[in-house]
């Protein structure tokens, strides 16, 4: 019995020395939630290389990656956008997970040095859920409608449109 108690206490110290904090008990890819007031805008983010992780339409949930290479947090560029609304670019950059710093009191050496860099562990995003509000366009618009799509009240301002009043 004491032999198999040796034995337990040895693999779990190894297995401590071999793992990394944050791997154990934090994560490497993050589900963000991206939401816009009004809904439905487009919305494409960008890592720091300038490559397309997603493009889509809000509201959407996307599986980010905290980590971008060995000691090296990710940073993205979200873009988003809708007609008749301006544009807004927003950085969204992991930070350091808090967890990491087990590693040292646990003496995970090699999940310090290794096995957390290694699968981006040691970074996290700083949220899960992001609200953007969109601020309408300077800009004139045209929106161009069916009759069927134009409200009752709006119905008898519309004026026929004939090849006069085309061409002044």
């Amino acid at each position: 019995m004491q032999k198999f108690l040796q034995r337990a206490l040895a693999g779990l110290f190894l297995l401590v020395l071999v793992s990394g904090c944050a791997s154990i008990v934090s994560k490497s890819t993050y589900p963000v939630t991206f939401n816009t007031s009004p809904s439905g805008a487009d919305i494409k983010i960008t890592n720091q290389f300038g490559m397309v992780m997603y493009e889509g339409s809000t509201p959407t949930t996307i599986p980010l990656a905290a980590g971008d290479g060995f000691f090296q947090k990710a940073r993205y560029q979200v873009t988003i956008s809708m007609f008749g609304y301006k544009s807004q670019t927003f950085p969204l950059e992991a930070t350091l997970d808090g967890w990491y710093f087990g590693n040292l009191v646990f003496g995970g050496l090699i999940g310090m040095l290794i096995v957390d860099p290694a699968t981006g562990a040691m970074w996290k995003l700083p949220t899960s859920y992001l609200q953007y509000s969109l601020s309408p366009s300077d800009q004139a618009s045209l929106k161009i409608m069916s009759i069927d799509e134009l409200p009752e009240h709006l119905r008898d301002k519309l004026e026929p449109l004939n090849e006069e009043s085309i061409t002044n």
